[in-house]
């Protein structure tokens, strides 16, 4: 397999896409001449033209509702949002049309669409450019939210995304782009919907996605060192959520920690802590810890921004006390 960045996993999946139907068109600020906020869409301008690849204006309601429109009438938009912060702009058209249009016209309407964004902290962007609302899209039945850790999921899971016929968010955290990792050279989807076990282990189940898997990977390792074997469950997929592969684990394991970039309160944490409980409580031996983004706005000092973020030792420490 190649290894190549997260950035070139997207770009190839785009790519491939657009080079295989040409109904995918992509929409969005500075996606055509200048290539992309992130280098993402580089080189496409010049190679499938500006009827493919269409610079919007600074407008997000626009983009999300000519997504909209185009996906109904028959093509298949990839919208992107230059960073999840500007989809609360656009939240009418994604979670009151996109995500409800075909149930609404009783299926005869189908919106197969992908919006694009970028979402985290730690690039010091400021409060009100680097937050981590995931859940609060996942909250909306009739949206897919999708928001890979690893390059070869994040080409496999974007082409799945473009090919399913109902919306889907694609999240790519901002700190992600230059991450490196084995991607099949072929065809190949991944399965929306699908958590993953990307670490085997015994002794407790971490479950994670996006940034803090990588973040949950790492601390994995260094508890290694001590004897103490963690399994790591992806979830790559926040709707619909898979927890098969989480509650498989933490039957074998008995104890899990949650870790997630966005806040605690009302989280991803939360839901899946709640579906345990629920569904395999006779196999809770330790209350169930979760790892989360300190609640404050995210300070633009680098210092204090990684403070407030989830690291490598909140993640030992958490394993450590359900221990």
């Amino acid at each position: 397999m190649a290894i190549i960045t997260m950035r070139q996993a997207i770009s190839q999946a785009l790519w491939e896409e657009m080079d295989r139907d040409e109904r995918v068109i992509i929409l969005g600020e500075e996606v055509g001449l200048w290539g992309g906020t992130y280098a993402v869409t580089k080189g496409f301008y010049d190679h499938f033209g500006p009827e493919r690849v269409r610079d919007t204006p600074i407008a997000e309601g626009v983009i999300a509702g000519a997504a909209n429109g185009a996906a109904m009438a028959g093509l298949r938009p990839v919208a992107e949002i230059m960073t999840i912060n500007f989809a609360f702009l656009a939240m009418d058209q994604i979670v009151n049309h996109s995500a409800k249009i075909h149930s609404m016209f009783g299926g005869q309407i189908k919106v197969p669409l992908v919006i694009r964004t970028v979402g985290g902290g730690g690039r010091q962007l400021g409060s009100t450019h680097s937050q981590t609302p995931d859940v609060v899209f996942a909250h909306f039945p009739g949206l897919k939210v999708v928001a890979p850790g690893t390059p070869h999921d994040a080409k496999g899971l974007l082409k799945a995304a473009i090919r399913d016929e109902n919306p889907v968010l694609f999240i790519e955290h901002a700190t992600l782009y230059q991450t490196r990792g084995e991607v099949p050279e072929g065809e190949y989807l991944e399965p929306i919907g699908v958590s993953k076990v990307q670490r085997s282990g015994r002794d407790v189940t971490i479950v994670s996605y996006s940034k803090m898997l990588q973040v949950s990977l790492q601390a994995a390792e260094q508890l290694a060192a001590e004897g103490i074997e963690a399994e790591v469950v992806d979830l790559r997929t926040l709707r619909p959520l898979d927890m098969g592969p989480v509650l498989q684990s933490f039957r074998k394991t008995n104890r899990a920690v949650i870790v997630e970039g966005g806040w605690r309160s009302f989280g991803v944490g939360a839901e899946v802590a709640a579906r345990i409980y629920e569904e395999a409580f006779d196999h809770v031996d330790a209350p169930i810890r979760r790892v989360a983004q300190q609640e404050v706005p995210l300070p633009y000092n680098r210092e204090l921004e990684q403070m407030m973020l989830p690291q490598i030792e909140d993640v030992i420490r958490a394993v450590k006390e359900v221990l």
